[in-house]
C-alpha cells in the first residue's frame, strides 16, 4: 500500500472542531441516543415504589406547597383571572424542565466518564439525550396540565381569553432548550476541571428561580425592579408559556428577540467549546 492511501471505508474519530461536521455524525449514532434516553428514563425510576408515577407526583407535591405557602400564607399576587393551581403548575413544569436539564448536562463528564473514556462516539450525544429525556417528561406533565385546564373550564367556569396561542408553544420549548443546552455545556466544561463550581452553580440556579416568573407574573413586579427580571432571558419564555396556555402573560417582541438571539449565541459558542475541549476534559475527569 502506498504511503498516504487507506484501505478502509469508514474512519471513526472526532470531527473537526471548527465545523458542524460533528452534528452530522449525530444522525449516524441516533440508535445510541435512543438507548441513552431509555436508560436515563428507566434509571430515574427503577427501585422506587411509585416508579414512573413520580413524573406526576413530584410536580403535584410541589404544587401543593406553592399554593399553600406562596398563595395562601404569603399571598403573592398572581391576578384574579387565572386559578392559582394552573398558574403555579405551569411555572413548575417549565422550571423543572430547565433545572433538571441544566443539572444533567452540567454533570455530563462526572456521570458519564466511564463511557467517554472507553469508546468514541459524538460527545454531544449524551447532553442531547439528557435534553430529550427531560423533554419527554415535560410532555407528560404538559398533558396533565391540559387536563387540569379542561377541568377548570368545565367545572369552575374558567375562561381563556386567547386565540390560537398554542402555536407559540414550540417557540417556548426551542428557546428554553437553547438556553439550557448552551448554559449546560459551558457549565459541563467548567465543572469537569473545577468541581467546586457545582456548589456555586447550585446557588445561582436557586437565585435565578426568584428572578424568573415562576411564582409571580411579570405584571406584578414593581416597575423599579422589573429591569432585573427582564435581564433574565427565561422571563419572556415563561410569560409566553402562560400566555399560550392560559391566555394571560406579558409578551413583548423585543424581549423575545433578545432571548432567542442570546440563546442562539450561547448555544453556538458552547457547542464549539464543548467539541474543542471534550477530549482534554476526559483525561482530567
Amino acid at each position: 500500500m502506498q504511503e498516504g492511501t487507506h484501505n478502509w471505508d469508514w474512519e471513526i474519530g472526532p470531527k473537526p472542531v471548527h465545523s458542524f461536521a460533528a452534528l452530522k455524525s449525530v444522525f449516524a449514532y441516533r440508535h445510541l441516543h435512543s438507548a441513552l434516553v431509555r436508560k436515563e428514563f428507566l434509571l430515574n425510576y427503577q427501585q422506587t415504589i411509585l416508579g414512573p408515577l413520580w413524573i406526576f407526583f413530584q410536580p403535584l407535591l410541589t404544587l401543593i406547597v406553592y399554593v399553600l405557602v406562596f398563595g395562601k400564607m404569603i399571598g403573592i399576587p398572581i391576578g384574579k383571572s387565572i386559578p392559582p393551581v394552573l398558574f403555579y403548575f405551569s411555572g413548575i413544569i417549565l422550571w423543572n424542565f430547565f433545572s433538571d436539564t441544566f443539572w444533567g448536562i452540567s454533570n455530563t463528564f462526572r456521570d458519564h466518564i466511564h463511557l467517554y473514556s472507553k469508546v468514541y462516539f459524538p460527545r454531544i450525544i449524551i447532553p442531547l439525550s439528557v435534553l430529550s429525556t427531560n423533554f419527554l417528561r415535560l410532555m407528560v406533565q404538559l398533558v396533565m396540565l391540559v387536563i387540569l385546564i379542561v377541568y377548570f373550564i368545565v367545572f369552575k367556569n374558567f375562561t381563556i381569553h386567547s386565540g390560537f396561542n398554542l402555536l407559540a408553544l414550540p417557540f417556548v420549548f426551542i428557546g428554553v432548550a437553547m438556553l439550557t443546552m448552551g448554559g449546560g455545556l459551558i457549565a459541563a466544561i467548567l465543572t469537569a476541571r473545577y468541581r467546586d463550581i457545582l456548589n456555586l452553580l447550585s446557588i445561582v440556579i436557586r437565585l435565578l428561580m426568584f428572578v424568573t416568573p415562576v411564582l409571580y407574573p411579570l405584571a406584578s413586579v414593581n416597575d423599579s425592579l422589573k429591569w432585573i427580571v427582564l435581564i433574565n432571558p427565561l422571563t419572556p419564555l415563561f410569560e409566553l408559556f402562560r400566555f399560550s396556555l392560559l391566555g394571560e402573560g406579558t409578551v413583548h417582541t423585543g424581549a423575545m428577540v433578545y432571548t432567542f438571539s442570546l440563546g442562539l449565541f450561547v448555544l453556538v459558542v458552547s457547542f464549539f467549546l464543548f467539541n474543542a475541549r471534550s477530549a482534554k476534559l476526559i483525561d482530567i475527569s
